[in-house]
């Protein structure tokens, strides 16, 4: 399917002609699991890629407005829910756009400061009341369940990677996470805090986006930050400002190892194989140099 300015202004100009004069333009980078476009100067529209993340539609539009006013940092505020049609028969997003630009360890002014606000985010959301949310499941591509829901994929990458890093090192990593238990009480976990979905503003985190894979379970998956962009200090500094206990760590070490072997393992058929075989073997490296 061809998701474009057109689609776009087609959808729009049908389901809220009261914005169908409004200048549509394509954001860059738009995303994965959503195609992002401005409409205006101060709205958004998304629309998901394929239909496995439709779900998210229904998910952010019923939690942001209750999430929003409990957390230190913006969130998206869903301003309308369009339609399926035969052209595009999955539900999309009107938000409203938020100013920012992606966390890059080069834009962020401190690193340990901005790994504290993140923590001071995850605090909040996970406080935020969990009794109704959606527990992990397909709808999150299993975010906040165990790690161990991978294992067939991990065992496949340890396979594949052999000789290329410490399986051996990264094995004990896997199974020391997966012999945990997730014994603490469900929280607000957001499923993807990665730098795509921090935005900046003059250095510092100002908001927290694509909250598509939330919902409610462990929070291991949102610690995996700590080994993909942090260095050892901001580490430092985002593990005490968090209360979880070893074992919750040892989840979010796996949730990132998980992701690094996945993608390293991938790495020759992505837009851009040296980087992302780079970037993956860095990760990994920090993830078994930190490791117990």
């Amino acid at each position: 399917m061809v998701i474009d300015e057109a689609l776009v202004q087609r959808l729009v100009t049908t389901q809220f002609p009261r914005w169908c004069d409004l200048t549509i333009r394509r954001v860059v980078p738009g995303g994965w699991d959503n195609r992002t476009f401005r409409l205006g100067d101060d709205l958004l529209v998304r629309l998901p890629s394929a239909d496995g993340y439709a779900a998210a539609v229904a998910k952010e539009q019923r939690w942001l407005p209750v999430i929003s006013p409990l957390v230190p940092f913006a969130v998206p505020e869903p301003v309308e829910r369009g339609l399926p049609v035969p052209e595009f028969n999955r539900p999309w997003s009107i938000y409203r756009w938020i100013d920012g630009v992606p966390a890059t360890v080069e834009a962020i002014t401190d690193l340990d400061t901005f790994a504290g606000d993140v923590a001071r985010f995850l605090m909040a959301l996970a406080a935020v009341d969990a009794s109704d949310g959606p527990a992990a499941g397909p709808h999150s591509f299993w975010r906040g369940a165990h790690p161990r829901v991978y294992d067939e994929e991990v065992q496949r990458s340890l396979v594949k990677l052999d000789g290329v890093i410490d399986t051996v090192a990264a094995r004990a990593v896997w199974d020391a996470a997966s012999d945990t238990r997730s014994s603490a009480p469900a929280v607000r976990f957001h499923g993807d805090i990665a730098p795509g979905n921090l935005l900046l503003r003059e250095g510092r985190l100002h908001a927290v986006i694509d909250f598509g894979t939330s919902g409610v379970g462990d929070p291991a998956c949102d610690l995996a930050i700590a080994w993909t962009m942090f260095d050892d200090s901001a580490r430092r500094v985002f593990r005490r400002a968090l209360p979880w206990d070893d074992a919750v760590w040892a989840r979010g070490r796996a949730w990132a190892l998980w992701k690094a072997m996945l993608l390293l393992a991938g790495a020759a058929g992505s837009h851009d194989p040296e980087r992302e075989a780079r970037t993956s073997r860095i990760v990994i490296e920090k993830i078994l140099a930190d490791a117990p």
